[in-house]
């Protein structure tokens, strides 16, 4: 495998994290206007795309292979944990 494929490989691998991320925290920003985030969006984004990251590795090392659904059901799970943990949900 060239460079060239190992990125693009390794870029189709991280963008569901990156869209998760990215719809989370937009979407806050239009249906929870009122809420006050503990953290710039930048910032939310970059922790969201880490965690998913991480779910999704994690997901690879488990199975043996990305693509699993289960995968995907814990980056969703794992992401919203972590903007619940943003935005202090338990007040």
């Amino acid at each position: 495998m060239d460079a060239l494929s190992a990125v693009n490989h390794l870029l189709n691998f991280v963008l569901p994290a990156f869209a998760v991320a990215l719809l989370l925290v937009a979407g806050c920003k239009v249906f929870l206007r009122k809420r006050a985030a503990t953290r710039g969006t930048l910032a939310q984004l970059g922790v969201l795309f880490g965690v998913g990251c991480l779910v999704l590795a994690a997901g690879l090392a488990w199975w043996g292979r990305d693509g699993k659904m289960l995968t995907y059901a814990a980056l969703a799970v794992g992401c919203a944990t972590a903007q619940w943990l943003l935005l202090r949900g338990w007040r």
